[in-house]
């Protein structure tokens, strides 16, 4: 359950910083994030948005061009 609270979390504070955000940056604040709720085990990766399948979705950058996926491990 509090990961799930953390995700939706992120969720809120990634859109605000989608707009031509290098990736980096993005991850790496959402890193801060999740390790701030003590979690783990999990990965973070950049991809492009047409290569979303059915992945969680965490952040946005470049404008929207690629996302942030989330996996627990």
């Amino acid at each position: 359950m509090k990961h799930r609270i953390a995700i939706a979390a992120l969720f809120s504070l990634s859109a605000a910083s989608a707009f031509a955000t290098p990736c980096d940056d993005v991850k790496s604040q959402i890193d801060a994030k999740i390790k701030g709720h003590s979690v783990k085990a999990y990965t973070l990766d950049v991809v492009a948005a047409a290569d979303v399948k059915d992945q969680k979705v965490v952040g946005s950058c470049e404008g929207g061009k690629k996302k942030v996926v989330y996996k627990r491990s």
